[in-house]
């Protein structure tokens, strides 16, 4: 199994692989998959056609009842078989078939199924292959067997309601097949219209299986469906007026299977092949082969005649649950009536009465040995009441169809005996393939039961490997711990490998792919066989960390990898050791929070339900949340999948809203909780903090929330109070001694203010109430730390200039002062050799330029240089830096040399501008500025396009412009004057002049063009005037002023407007997000502004590079909390979580649609109350009249019998007349009678004989006595062999020595026993006790594996005094001869008669039950255990328990005998 297993795995993740790389395959065309169906289907699918005509009825007709002209032409005049009479198993032949493929019907939707023309003798296993490998139907779930009344039938419109309502859910919901008769009447119609509605209504799920086992010659139009090849599609006519004895298939079934058995319009041919096909799909694993359930079956019962009734029987003899719908009409009906009465009520008479109401005029066609045998069938049905369920529509027990059917199948499954598993682990592996949580609610998991959480680990993992959510919540609810469930990391790396097809397990194949193929590499060719690509937890932390980002350290420890050639891959050794160490590191203080890792499991795919439930067991909530988020917008953004990454985007905004929830319940409860929790280095998600995540995951919502920006606030003013005015600030800044004076307010002194005032506020109640006041623990942990103390006098001048807020305004002032001297030197003093000013300009220059080196360089986050030097480049503000220290540079290189001097100064002049632009950065920081500065540069990308739309234009008028006035210009500054620079002039009205006769000045021009600083004048005629049309000139000009001036610039004032309206809704929410980034740099920046900030980067420089010192790690952004304080502040993140998911689900509640929808159900509720109310009362009144009538029958035969016996003076001479049960009795009277008050034997009364093709005479219960009267009873008689016992009728008389004692049986003679008379058996249980204890009791049984079933060693025997001779060959000579003799000393526990199948009416089977118990330390023992350890003779110790597999009989006894040695059973 172990082995089966890897290969399985190995193949997945082969084709996982190969799935992640390119392929060049191509599809295969449909053509193509036509011609390989049909190729399969006429090897393997046969139809049988008769090979003799032998004229029938009629000269046309044959025996096989089909016309001569549907014979082939060998069968008219068959050599083969002259002379012979026809013969249905000799003439009838079995040759490819020649009707298959699609079928198409006619009308409305048209709707198409697929079918074939079968062999009655076709195996199941080719059906099967046919219609899961062929037609490509998924293995079910369940099979849905309806069978019922063949004919139109009427169902009450309610039950017909429940019926499609409940049919088609538990076959949506499970993955059923649904299984009838495939014509289009009675209950086929029905359950055709059931899946036609479902077809309507729910067009984009899957579709409903319905498979229609037909009989192929009572189909009407068939001839449509014929062709040697297959039809594709087959357009089959459903004419119902003229198929007049034929059926039409059923146009809403999805698949037909018709059974040809060669003759034609015999209804009936198919019920063998469909028993078959059933009972072989029902022998299939449920799910996966390693599965030990199988797939279960049940049957529906609707309406129905005899033949009905035979089903059902054989459906329960074989084990088969059956759920019968009580008001479907006939013999559903009669079942339903007798279903809750004791097998001894349900006689003759009743069923005869019943039968005569629910059948009506069909009954008088029924006669009195048809009776009997129905009332013997009834009575065995009734009595496997663990398989027998009656749906009521007047009971609320069931509430719909699809419980009862799913709830019939469950109760067989708990009282089954023959299985080897335990009932439990069966019914849950049922619940969770049908992916009903529900009935496992009810039916499983109930107050009684006590779970185990690792009795509970296979149903989680199948539950969640099969995206099950309600069951993964149910099982948590009961017992399933997730501390054990994912405690080791194979688990988790099972279900990593489990993983459906899914864009992470895509990216996480190929990382496997990848890392193996460098293995490959490293090692070398001998280690390709020995290595296999498998996913390790490596890969997926790899793969996470990926997605989270590499500021994140590794969430799961890397697997060590084995060096398989150590001789020869030393160097391989050296570079994992070295690859591998850091990752190691970094995990080494890496905590495991299996709610995290299960949470992450159903995110990386994307599974919303499945991570709801898991995101509820994370330890640290908020953080899961932004992880989520950025995990999924990281794939979103990766993914070529549009519909997948729309799901994924929605996703991640989900569980943003879930963050900001957590958060804001938090920061209503306790703000410094709330701000500590933003902080925090999370161990689960790789020492990271949410404030971080949510950073990078660009969740703008959550950053703006108040209690973010409170911490970010409190962070921009540092140890200053943030409730100081600016102005106040900018005093202290100049006059720093003020601060002594309180004129400037520090964190530190309202923590101090609120502390003292917090304790005369308990001073005064305690005063006033005389009681000690009770605080929270929080804030007894808080009184126990030491108070605060107010900061020093030099602590004060450093936090006020090492505040951010601070060192901003500094740098706003350093920034002025350097565009001021930047402007004087550019206007004033630009001298060939460079003055102090312009050195002073350099030297303020080359310490700008160092601040931003330093933080391209500063990391405190951990993203490496890389990533540090893409988010740098990302930052628009940082390329303008670039941009400006560029320029400034090659200006200044120009400016030192002599023939660049100009362009050196022009090129400063444009820095200058640009460091003016830069100027906007420092006003992000203000609540009014910054949203409009991001206005503006959304208008700027605009106008970017709007400028592309304008060019055509001014370009189009332009060139136009110029080719007609100018001829031949070959000056280029003037040519693009005239073409693009006076055009763009023209927008803001400078019109030019020489577009017109009336303003042409031929002084401002130049003929020829010689004049470098005049345009060429246009192209004059003989008069000296302008030759171009000026009609011409003055309409393009016109025209290009309509579209330039009105259309587009009233365009890109629209453009503006929309840009506003919809940025200025989230500008302030952009605003706070941007705001972190300036706060953060300008809390890592010196405190010195430029240029004395270049003392503090020598500081920086010396520290770092010369001591060597580890830098200076604030706890502002990242704070690392004690273990203590982390429990602490997880466990109130779980209450705040809690309590958010309680106000979530009570605003769901209250909402308007929950609301409508609850209404909605109460209105049906009702209306269904009402319909049920309204069919009781007429059931009522029709069951009083009912009941009124057969009162005065009875009293018209009392009184008919009082007159006869007064006639005749003497009242012994008749009889009186039973009275029967009148038809208003409920079954619920009788409900509490148990199904154990049978008087009489039940095996012996089975219709068919052990082993034999002989069957019974059918005996009801009321029959069975010899002393009751039984006219009409004729017994079968049976003997296995001739014998001397071999009677025949002539000497019945010899038989009558022999009664059975426990009455008639329905056969006689000896049947299968060896003498008349009792035959002698003895039952041997061998008991021992397993511990010295004497706590366990075990017994000895045989068992066979052949045949799967286990017995008592027993045997028949001439004399109660020895043991069985066939224990010889199953226990050895020796061993015999030594229990043997301990016979007498043995206790009897049971002596007498046994209701065995194999009993007659002259021979039956007494049983001696013979208890032999054993020594703890004997030699018997030892020679057993010798026996049970070899094996050979299926002999085995077994607990004696009320588990056991034993049959009822064996169980009993084994019960008597743990009472006698008073232990459990």
């Amino acid at each position: 199994m172990e082995e089966a297993a890897e290969v399985k795995s190995r193949l997945f993740y082969a084709l996982a692989i190969s799935a992640a790389r390119p392929t060049k395959d191509l599809p295969v065309s449909p053509s193509f998959q036509r011609l390989a169906f049909a190729s399969w289907v006429r090897e393997n699918i046969r139809k049988k056609e008769c090979y003799f005509f032998d004229k029938g009825a009629s000269d046309d007709v044959c025996k096989c009842d089909y016309s001569k002209t549907d014979h082939v032409d060998e069968a008219i005049k068959p050599e083969d078989f002259a002379g012979e009479s026809w013969d249905k198993h000799r003439h009838i032949h079995e040759v490819p078939t020649d009707a298959f493929g699609d079928i198409s019907f006619g009308g409305l939707g048209q709707k198409t199924g697929k079918y074939a023309r079968v062999s009655t003798d076709t195996s199941p296993e080719i059906l099967y292959r046919l219609l899961t490998e062929q037609w490509k139907l998924s293995p079910p779930n369940l099979l849905i067997s309806v069978t019922g009344g063949a004919k139109n039938f009427y169902l009450k419109a309610r039950l017909k309601n429940m019926f499609h309502r409940g049919l088609i859910k538990v076959a949506q919901t499970t993955g059923a097949w649904i299984i009838t008769g495939g014509t289009h009447t009675g209950v086929m119609k029905h359950v055709g219209q059931a899946v036609r509605d479902y077809a309507l209504s729910n067009s984009a799920q899957g579709q409903i299986v319905a498979i229609g086992v037909a009989t192929w010659s009572i189909i009407h139009n068939r001839d449509a469906l014929i062709h040697p090849e297959g039809c594709f599609p087959a357009h089959y006519v459903l004419d119902i007026n003229g198929q007049g004895k034929l059926s039409c298939l059923d146009n809403n079934h999805t698949h037909f299977l018709l059974v040809d058995d060669g003759t034609h319009g015999h209804y009936g041919v198919e019920i063998e092949l469909r028993t078959r096909l059933e009972k072989y799909i029902s022998g299939k694993r449920l799910g996966s082969k390693e599965s030990s359930v199988t797939i279960p079956v049940v049957c529906v019962v609707l309406d129905g005649g005899t033949g009905t009734l035979n089903t059902i029987y054989n459906a329960m003899l074989n084990g088969t649950p059956c759920v019968i719908l009580e008001g479907s009409g006939r013999i559903a009906d009669v079942i339903a009536q007798v279903a809750g009465l004791p097998v001894s009520r349900v006689t003759i008479a009743l069923i005869q009465q019943l039968m005569k109401k629910f059948f009506g005029q069909e009954y008088e066609n029924f006669f009195a040995r048809d009776i009997i045998e129905w009332t013997k069938k009834i009575q065995d049905i009734i009595r496997m009441s663990h398989l027998l369920t009656v749906f009521r529509v007047s009971e609320d027990n069931h509430r719909d169809v699809d419980v009862a059917i799913l709830q019939a199948l469950l109760k067989a499954s708990r009282t089954s005996e023959s299985l080897g598993i335990d009932s439990w682990k069966r019914q849950l592996e049922l619940a969770i393939a049908w992916n009903r949580a529900d009935i496992a609610e009810t039916e499983i998991f109930t107050e009684e039961s006590q779970w185990k959480s690792s009795d509970l680990h296979w149903a989680m993992s199948s539950a969640l490997v099969g995206n099950k959510p309600q069951f993964v919540s149910l099982l948590l609810e009961n017992g399933v711990s997730l501390r054990e469930f994912l405690q080791g990391e194979e688990t988790l790396c099972n279900l990593y490998k489990q993983l459906p097809s899914c864009f992470f397990l895509r990216k996480l194949a190929k990382r496997v792919h990848s890392s193996h193929r460098n293995r490959r590499l490293a090692i070398g060719t001998r280690a390709r066989a020995r290595s296999g690509e498998t996913i390790s937890m490596t890969h997926v932390s790899d793969e996470v960390r990926h997605l989270l980002g590499s500021f994140t350290k590794p969430l799961y420890s890397p697997t060590p990898t084995r060096n398989h050639e150590e001789d020869s891959s030393a160097s391989l050794s050296n570079y994992e050791a070295d690859s591998h160490t850091a990752l190691r590191e970094d995990a080494a203080e890496a905590q495991r929070d299996l709610g995290r890792d299960l949470f992450l499991w159903a995110i990386v795919q994307n599974n919303k339900e499945l991570s709801e439930i898991a995101w509820e067991q994370c330890r640290d909530c908020m953080s899961a949340a932004l992880a989520a988020s950025k995990i999924l917008k990281k794939m979103a953004e990766e993914g070529s999948d549009a519909d997948e990454a729309e799901q994924m985007q929605e996703l991640a905004n989900h569980y943003e809203k879930h963050a900001i929830g957590v958060f804001c319940e938090c920061y209503k409860s306790d703000e410094e909780r709330a701000k500590k929790l933003l902080v925090r280095a999370s161990p689960f998600w790789g020492r990271t903090t949410c404030l971080r995540l949510a950073l990078e995951a660009d969740d703008k919502i959550f950053v703006a929330q108040s209690g973010v920006q409170a911490l970010l606030t409190q962070i921009w003013c540092g140890e200053l109070s943030v409730y100081n005015p600016v102005w106040r600030v900018l005093v202290c800044m100049v006059f720093f001694p003020l601060i002594y004076t309180g004129f400037l307010v520090f964190r530190r002194d309202e923590v101090i203010q609120r502390e003292t005032e917090k304790k005369e506020e308990i001073k005064t109640v305690e005063k006033v109430t005389g009681s000690t006041l009770r605080t929270n623990s929080h804030s007894l942990s808080c009184t126990n730390l030491r108070p605060p103390k107010p900061l020093a006098s030099w602590s004060r001048v450093s936090s006020l200039y090492s505040s951010p807020q601070v060192k901003f305004y500094w740098n706003i002032v350093s920034y002025f002062a350097f565009l001021f001297l930047f402007a004087v030197v550019l206007m004033i003093d630009f001298q060939n050799t460079p003055s102090p000013l312009e050195l002073l300009l350099y030297v303020w220059l080359l310490t700008l330029v160092c601040e931003e080196v330093r933080q391209l360089f500063h990391d405190p986050d951990g993203f490496g240089f890389r990533k540090k030097a893409r988010r740098y480049i990302n930052e628009r503000w940082n390329i303008l830096d670039v941009l400006s220290i560029v320029l400034f540079v090659i200006g200044l290189a120009f400016r030192l040399t002599t023939k660049l001097f100009y362009a050196g100064k022009v090129l400063l002049c444009i820095d200058f501008v640009v460091f003016c632009l830069r100027l906007m950065a420092i006003f992000t920081i203000s609540r009014t500025l910054g949203p409009k500065i991001i206005i503006v540069r959304r208008m700027m990308m605009d106008m970017f396009f709007f400028m592309f739309l304008l060019s055509i234009w001014v370009v189009a008028y332009g060139v136009a412009k110029q080719g007609i006035l100018i001829d031949n210009d070959n000056r280029l500054d003037w040519i693009a004057r005239g073409a693009v620079y006076e055009p763009y002039r023209i927008i803001f009205g400078d019109f030019p002049i020489n577009i017109d006769y009336a303003a042409f000045d031929i002084g401002s021009c130049t003929m020829n063009g010689t004049d470098p600083l005049k345009p060429k004048c246009p192209v004059l005629n003989e008069n000296q005037t302008p030759a171009f049309p000026e009609w011409l000139t003055i309409v393009m000009l016109c025209i290009y002023l309509l579209f330039a001036n009105i259309l587009l610039l009233n365009l890109l004032i629209a453009i503006f407007n929309f840009t506003f309206e919809e940025v200025q809704e989230n500008t302030d929410r952009i605003w706070k997000f941007q705001r972190y980034e300036l706060i953060k740099e300008y809390h890592s920046r010196p405190a010195a502004p430029p240029p004395f900030i270049i003392l503090s980067h020598l500081y920086i420089f010396i520290r770092s590079m010369v001591l060597r010192r580890s830098p200076i790690i604030s706890n502002e952004f990242k704070n690392k909390l004690t273990e203590n304080e982390e429990e602490e502040l997880l466990s109130w993140e779980a209450l705040m979580k809690d309590r958010y998911l309680l106000s979530t689900q009570q605003q769901q509640s209250q909402s308007m649609e929950r609301r409508i929808l609850d209404t909605a159900q109460k209105v049906t509720t009702i209306n269904d109350r009402l319909e049920r109310e309204e069919e009781m009362s007429s059931d009522a009144v029709v069951k009083r009249l009912a009941r009124l009538e057969e009162q005065v029958v009875q009293s018209a035969k009392a009184l008919q019998w009082i007159m006869d016996s007064l006639k005749s003076h003497g009242f012994a001479a008749r009889e009186a007349p039973s009275l029967t049960l009148t038809l208003d009795e409920s079954p619920d009277m009788y409900a509490s009678t148990s199904e154990k008050e049978d008087r009489f034997h039940v095996n012996a009364r089975q219709f068919h004989y052990a082993n034999s093709k002989v069957t019974r005479f059918p005996v009801p219960e009321e029959k069975v006595p010899w002393e009751v009267s039984f006219s009409s009873y004729m017994p079968n008689y049976y003997a296995s062999e001739d014998t001397k016992d071999h009677v025949d009728g002539s000497k019945s008389e010899a038989l009558d020595n022999y009664r059975n004692p426990g009455g008639r049986t329905g056969i006689s003679g000896r049947g299968a026993l060896s003498h008349l008379g009792p035959n002698l058996n003895v039952d041997l249980v061998l008991t021992r006790w397993k511990d010295s204890k004497k706590s366990i009791l075990e017994y000895l049984e045989v068992c066979c594996e052949r045949k799967g079933t286990v017995a008592l060693p027993s045997g028949p025997v001439q004399s109660t005094n020895h043991l069985p001779e066939t224990l010889k060959g199953i226990m050895g000579e020796k061993l015999y001869k030594k229990l043997n003799e301990k016979v007498s000393g043995g206790r009897k526990v049971f002596e007498g008669y046994v209701d065995d199948c194999r009993n007659t009416d002259n021979a039956w089977v007494e049983t001696t039950v013979l208890n032999i118990h054993l020594a703890e330390k004997s030699q018997v023992i030892d020679d057993i255990n010798n026996m049970v350890m070899r094996g050979h003779s299926g002999l085995q110790w077994q607990e004696v328990s009320g588990k056991t597999r034993l049959d009822s009989n064996q169980r009993e006894y084994l019960r008597q005998v743990a009472e006698f040695h008073s232990t459990k059973f």
